[in-house]
């Protein structure tokens, strides 16, 4: 796992921290771009508007997300670039905790997307 802090110190920063849950602000301008790095199961929200390109290893894809959304992100390495014409500042909830899976082999509880 590829720690964010690390790799794009100058666009994350912690915000809290504890054995359970890590706590990032991220905070760009439009033309900037991370560095490859990863993020646990998280729930991102939106602090304000914003349009970025993701790569993975797999996939690229563009995304245009409003302020003030709550978000489900799966676990996952990527980087971006801010392709707008707005910052992009968001705030990630990364669980430290496994997955809980039912015997069924699915998630517990709903999911947001």
């Amino acid at each position: 796992m590829t720690d964010p802090i690390v790799n794009n110190a100058e666009l994350y920063r912690v915000l809290f921290e504890n054995e359970r849950v890590r706590v990032l602000e991220y905070l760009d301008q439009p033309g900037d771009q991370t560095q490859p790095h990863s993020h646990p199961d998280s729930v991102m929200v939106t602090l304000s508007s914003f349009r970025r390109r993701l790569r993975s290893a797999t996939n690229e894809v563009e995304v245009e997300l409003p302020a003030f959304q709550a978000r489900w992100l799966d676990a996952q390495e990527h980087s971006g670039t801010n392709i707008g014409l707005t910052p992009t500042h968001s705030i990630f909830v990364e669980l430290k905790e496994p997955r809980v899976d039912s015997g069924a082999g699915g998630r517990l509880g709903p999911v947001a997307s």
